[in-house]
């Protein structure tokens, strides 16, 4: 099958397929808590995005922390607008920029190789239209509060949802967004499979529990 007609309606099996098949990180950091979405969590969390009514052909995407593009691929895929994958580190975002280029979507999909950090909770970028955020971001367990950028700049962004893949036992996502004005509920709660990918790591893999948020304006 051609990359090309990988942009054709597109079945679960088949997207959870491809976004498996992405390029990954070759030097995952630790610190940064770089544990790439797999893809078949990320193709059933798209789907359910789709069938919210969030994600269509007009809507103009924004994935914060995208690490190797898994999500706003997946999105581009499902027919997104536009696509900006944001990602700080350099080695993610040479990935990212190879696996859009695998998939023939940089029609849709651009790469930014900036940070998220607390200046865009005060001035989201001017650039960068939004309609829809999607992120799974640092979850704060190796550095404390390592999601609050990327909370804080999503809820003051201008989209009209923001959809958020966090640890099940975290409370303090809906709590912000509740306070920002938001409405939340829990789209999908599912089991995010972390391989051994670090030293610290004494199983070969591990499921941990998660939800996916949706916050509403």
């Amino acid at each position: 099958m051609r990359p090309a007609d990988l942009r054709q309606p597109m079945r679960l099996r088949r997207l959870a397929m491809t976004l498996s098949g992405l390029p990954a990180h070759p030097h995952p950091s630790v610190e940064l808590e770089q544990y790439s979405t797999p893809g078949d969590v990320a193709a059933r969390w798209l789907f359910e995005i789709l069938r919210a009514g969030d994600l269509g052909a007009a809507t103009r995407v924004v994935d914060l922390g995208a690490g190797n593009g898994v999500l706003g691929i997946g999105a581009a895929l499902l027919g997104a607008a536009r696509v900006v994958l944001v990602e700080a580190d350099e080695e993610a975002c040479a990935t990212a920029r190879d696996a859009v280029a695998g998939i023939e979507v940089e029609d849709v999909v651009e790469v930014r190789c900036t940070s998220v950090d607390d200046d865009w909770a005060d001035e989201w970028p001017s650039d960068m239209d939004v309609d829809l955020v999607i992120m799974n971001p640092p979850w704060g367990v190796q550095t404390p509060r390592a999601d609050r950028p990327f909370l804080e700049a999503a809820l003051a962004s201008p989209a009209d949802h923001i959809h958020l893949l966090h640890a099940a036992d975290a409370t303090h996502p809906a709590a912000m967004a509740t306070d920002a004005g938001w409405e939340t509920e829990v789209l999908l709660e599912t089991e995010f499979r972390i391989p051994a990918a670090y030293p610290h790591h004494t199983k070969r893999a591990v499921n941990t529990p998660v939800r996916c948020w949706r916050f509403s304006r």
